[in-house]
């Protein structure tokens, strides 16, 4: 799978620069939108926060324009994403991983765009990686954490074969069941995705 991603990201990145569209998404502001759902996880003025295949960076602007006392941690699977993010964000702290379980654990962690391009895996073994991804997230949190997904519910006619549309209901339910009492399903921002919100201690 990750030469699939190098692949398609080395693509966008080279078509695009690093920015939204060099990560994935239509334009700035559709990942705006999903910048501010994700944050909505967040119920403590100080915190620390895992930025979960963080691409260039761009969720730090996008947090510390809203909060004043972020510690920020981005880790991301390729070379050139963190490269990316290190020279626009230099004071921040980005690190190259070979998994996600190799994050800190901090108060929030955060994963946007990274459980959707499946390419020709199965959706058994898709959904077995969702479900180990979110795992790794609530372990390498301790007071919450979010995550969006494509939705099944997209308009068949744009849907693309390299992508996976998740069951909104199942993860709102694996999550409820598995991770805290406090799970909340967004659904209601006009994009062809869902965020879920898990609270812990809250």
């Amino acid at each position: 799978m990750m030469e699939q991603l190098n692949t398609y990201y080395r693509a966008n990145l080279a078509s695009h620069g690093a920015g939204a569209k060099g990560v994935g998404w239509k334009n700035e502001e559709a990942q705006q939108v999903r910048f501010d759902q994700l944050q909505k996880v967040i119920y403590t003025e100080r915190f620390s926060v895992n930025d979960a295949g963080c691409g260039v960076g761009d969720l730090v602007f996008s947090l510390r324009s809203a909060h004043e006392n972020v510690n920020y941690r981005g880790y991301d699977l390729m070379p050139e994403m963190i490269e990316g993010a290190k020279t626009k964000f230099p004071e921040e702290q980005f690190f190259l991983v070979k998994a996600l379980d190799e994050m800190q654990v901090a108060d929030y962690s955060m994963a946007s765009g990274i459980l959707n391009l499946k390419f020709d895996y199965s959706e058994v073994r898709w959904k077995e990686y969702i479900l180990e991804t979110i795992s790794i997230l609530n372990q390498k949190s301790t007071l919450g954490f979010s995550f969006n997904a494509l939705t099944k519910y997209s308009d068949v006619e744009f849907m693309k074969p390299e992508l996976y549309y998740s069951d909104p209901l199942w993860l709102f339910d694996y999550c409820k069941i598995h991770f805290a009492k406090n799970v909340a399903l967004l659904h209601d921002y006009s994009q062809y995705d869902f965020t879920i919100l898990v609270k812990k201690n809250f």
